[in-house]
């Protein structure tokens, strides 16, 4: 009995050891598996945060990217509309030091192209641009400095640059603002300028237009009564026989001759000046008019050693044929007599060239002679302004009342060999162009 409550005994022990132990791991697997889910659910929250801190900043740097790209395509379309402007564009800074300059604006100031920068319109230093400028940039300067100082723009001001890299003497409409920064304060000056010279050469030609024709009408009534009382004089002159007057009284006679033959000449160069234009414009060729002026003024440069030539193309232009020989033969023969006047062989040279894409004909009549002086180059046209001993004074007078006449101008400038040249420009004819 007491073997069989000790074995029984035992026997529960073991079961109840065995029972714990059951519930033990029971209670650790359960444990763990609840770590286990936790850890893996706390990973996958740390994943997606993850991928989601990647997607915004890949977008992010997309983004970016877009804006610099914008930025990018903004400036060179800002670049390439400044490049294509065909006025000129000036920026400077609050002590009209350049910082930028486009093409077009180099160009009409006689700059060279380095000084644009290389891709144009680009940042540009200060040192050297007024000085290569020089007196030509004076106006510009001003124009710039009183914005600066007043803080006050200027618009439509003309200036004058005249400048052998920029194409002779040009009229330019300027235009100057002030920059400005986000207080208000001027930070500096932006100017734009436009090529104004074939403008000024137009009014100029309507003006001399205009003053031809109230010349013609108030002196042509009175160059008639002086012609018909010179021919008087001119006729009983003439009457004179020489021979039979005292030998005291022969050099009168030949110096009233002379003189009357003087104011004959004088009085018929007027008349032609003077008189209103009347000529019908028709399609007429050049080369022709050309080949026979140098004809006629070939035997006097022969005497004196010299020649007379033409050379390149002529095209048809809208003209009279007698008046534009006429004004081609005056000049011709005023080259011919200056070289001899000089005593020099005269080389006297006609050449034309034709400017399509202008409908333009351009001829330019040169010489070797002494040339004319910068200070009366611009009175040359005047009439009775002459430089010469027995001009009258009207030879280029009435060439350039005829030029302009013909919708078109001459300027005087200098030959390559040193004398004087004259340079015709005419429209084309209209199936020319």
């Amino acid at each position: 009995m007491h073997i069989n409550t000790l074995a029984l005994f035992v026997l529960v022990a073991v079961i109840f050891f065995l029972f714990t132990l059951i519930v033990f791991i029971m209670l650790r697997l359960i444990s763990s598996s609840r770590r286990l889910a936790a850890a893996e659910e706390g990973g996958g929250t740390t994943a997606f945060m993850a991928s989601a801190m990647q997607d915004a900043v890949a977008r992010m740097r997309a983004h970016e990217r877009e804006l610099a790209a914008r930025a990018e395509a903004s400036e060179r379309l800002s670049d390439q509309i400044i490049d294509s402007l065909p006025s000129g564009l000036l920026v400077t800074g609050a002590s009209a030091e350049p910082r930028r300059i486009n093409p077009a604006g180099a160009r009409m100031l006689g700059l060279p192209d380095a000084t644009a920068g290389a891709a144009g319109a680009a940042e540009m230093p200060a040192s050297g641009f007024w000085e290569q400028l020089g007196d030509s940039g004076a106006a510009l300067r001003a124009l710039i400095d009183e914005c600066l100082a007043t803080g006050a723009g200027s618009s439509r001001r003309t200036i004058v640059i005249d400048r052998p890299s920029a194409g002779g003497r040009r009229h330019l409409g300027v235009s100057v603002a002030p920059l400005r920064d986000g207080s208000g304060a001027v930070t500096g000056a932006i100017c734009l300028f436009a090529d104004l010279t074939s403008v000024v050469e137009l009014e100029d030609q309507l003006r001399l237009k205009d003053s031809l024709a109230r010349l013609g009408e108030l002196t042509a009534g009175l160059a008639h009564e002086f012609r018909n009382g010179l021919a008087t004089i001119h006729g009983y002159a003439r009457l004179m026989n020489a021979e039979k007057l005292p030998p005291e009284h022969r050099a009168y006679v030949e110096s009233l001759r002379a003189e009357t033959d003087s104011l004959t000449e004088i009085v018929a160069n007027f008349l032609a000046f003077a008189r209103p234009a009347s000529q019908t414009l028709l399609p007429i060729a050049l080369a022709p008019i050309v080949a026979r002026a140098v004809e006629e003024s070939a035997p006097d440069a022969r005497r004196h050693g010299g020649t007379v030539d033409a050379s390149g193309d002529f095209a048809e232009v809208d003209g009279d044929d007698v008046m534009l020989r006429q004004a081609l033969s005056n000049l011709l023969r005023n080259a011919v007599e200056a070289c001899a006047e000089a005593r020099t062989a005269p080389l006297v040279r006609v050449h034309g060239a034709v400017d399509r894409a202008a409908g333009l004909q351009r001829l330019a009549v040169s010489d070797n002679g002494p040339g004319v002086a910068a200070a009366v180059g611009d009175k040359v046209f005047q009439p009775f302004f002459t430089t010469r001993g027995r001009g009258t004074g009207l030879g280029l007078a009435l060439v350039q009342k005829i030029i302009v006449s013909h919708n078109g101008r001459v300027t005087l400038g200098a030959s390559p060999d040193g004398g004087a040249e004259f340079t015709i420009v005419l429209p084309l004819a209209a199936g020319s162009k």
